[in-house]
């Protein structure tokens, strides 16, 4: 059940900057505020121009502010995958209360008992998700509060992620005028709220097609096993379209979104458009199916990578198949094409919330509704990180609590792209190992 209360999503996208405000009513979502601006100081999901990103934010929020008639001064943060690597964790105190009665602060000194580890100087926590409690050998609890015990156990992940990005992101918008609440792994929100409880259950895809690059992750057994990113996504299709068609970037897009498709079939040669051809006077006639056939190029190149991992875990044998969504997604044909290449079934999420259903939105409306289902134990154990404070209470804006409860393993990429073949061949071992029994 959601909390009532308000929540205020952010998406710092490569393309865009998104932020969404959602009302909770009774575990009803009411969107009442949406800011889009345009971004420049992104570069294949990575902040590279800390100045612009901050213009893109704060003119997202101010739309956002506007109509929904509040003063924005915290938010939820997209974090993305890039990177992110994952640890099993395990802490054991002693009830340290007279009565033998499990408080909060029992809850944080577990915590921080499972995070006794060498962390390496580049990295940083971001999160950890308690998993489940042992109260006196007694298993399973996922909430021990009020509970008499003597000895507390917690077991549970921890998420650690390269502190130049987590710096950026929180740079970026405190230098916007707002507070950091809550770092959210964007896959965590995706995999939870874009699918069903079957879905969770037995296995599905989700691929998250954005302008910078693409997400691949896999829920299975209700935990997200799984996460590859790859440095492609839509503004590689508009770049393809710019260099074959010999025209400005500007007009590139344009061509994509008014006349692209990503499945030749669809198309037909008798069908033309004019282009402006840099260096020419007049424009210049091209027909639909060869504009296709660009855009199929690099689509296709960006499935079969995905697909190349996946086969890996056997992860396309699970029954609930593949998911897209994210602005590349919403390309007519692509679809198509995903049914063709991962041959298992296919389709579409596009959010159901009136004036955004497109999937270029799902990303900030995850981050809004995954911060609203959660409940207090992530927030207490939170506050078990170094450099974390504890918060007692939502601010003036926004209420805002954010709980994990899945499991996820991220293969490490690098950005540059002559490393991301060698990076990809050293985590395959332990790939194999960690997934092997899985998906029997």
């Amino acid at each position: 059940m959601a909390k009532t209360g308000m929540y205020v999503g952010l998406d710092i996208g490569t393309t865009s900057v998104k932020v969404v405000v959602a009302e909770f009513i009774e575990g009803q979502m009411n969107i009442i505020g949406v800011g889009n601006a345009k971004s420049d100081g992104l570069n294949r999901g990575i902040i590279v121009d800390i100045d612009k990103t901050v213009n893109a934010i704060q003119r997202a929020v101010r739309q956002a502010e506007e109509k929904a008639g509040i003063q924005i001064k915290s938010v939820n943060v997209g974090l993305p995958a890039n990177l992110l690597e994952v640890e099993n964790c395990q802490g054991m105190i002693a009830v340290s209360s007279e009565s033998k009665e499990i408080t909060d602060e029992d809850v944080r000194n577990v915590a921080s008992a499972a995070l006794v580890r060498s962390t390496p100087p580049e990295r940083q926590i971001v999160a950890i998700l308690p998993q489940e409690f042992t109260v006196d050998g007694f298993e399973g609890i996922k909430d021990p509060r009020g509970m008499i015990g003597v000895r507390l156990e917690m077991f549970g992940v921890v998420f650690t992620g390269p502190k130049t990005i987590i710096h950026n992101t929180r740079k970026c918008v405190e230098k916007a005028g707002l507070t950091v609440n809550e770092l959210v792994i964007m896959p965590l929100a995706l995999t939870e709220t874009v699918l069903s409880d079957g879905e969770k259950d037995f296995g599905t895809i989700v691929i998250d097609m954005g302008g910078g690059q693409t997400t691949t992750s896999v829920m299975h057994d209700k935990q997200l096993k799984f996460t590859h990113v790859n440095q492609e996504g839509g503004e590689f299709v508009t770049k393809d379209v710019s260099i074959v068609l010999n025209t400005s970037f500007n007009n590139a897009e344009a061509l994509k979104i008014n006349y692209g498709d990503a499945y030749p079939e669809r198309t037909s040669v008798s069908e033309e458009f004019p282009v402006d051809v840099i260096g020419k006077s007049e424009p210049v006639k091209v027909d639909e199916r060869y504009l296709s056939e660009v855009i199929e190029a690099r689509v296709e190149q960006i499935f079969k990578k995905s697909k190349e991992v996946l086969d890996e875990i056997d992860a396309l044998e699970l029954p609930g198949g593949v998911i897209l969504t994210g602005g590349g997604a919403s390309l007519p044909g692509v679809v198509d094409l995903a049914q063709e290449i991962f041959d298992a079934s296919v389709k579409l999420y596009v959010p159901n919330h009136m004036g955004l259903r497109n999937p270029v939105f799902t990303n900030v409306i995850s981050i809004v509704e995954y911060s609203a289902q959660l409940n207090d134990i992530y927030h207490i154990a939170k506050g078990a990180i170094p450099g974390e404070k504890i918060k007692t209470s939502p601010s003036i804006a926004v209420q805002q609590e954010v709980q994990y409860d899945t499991y996820a393993d991220s293969v490490q990429e690098d950005y540059d792209d002559s490393e991301i073949h060698e990076s990809g061949e050293k985590v395959t071992g332990k790939i194999k190992d960690f997934f092997s029994n899985i998906f029997d």
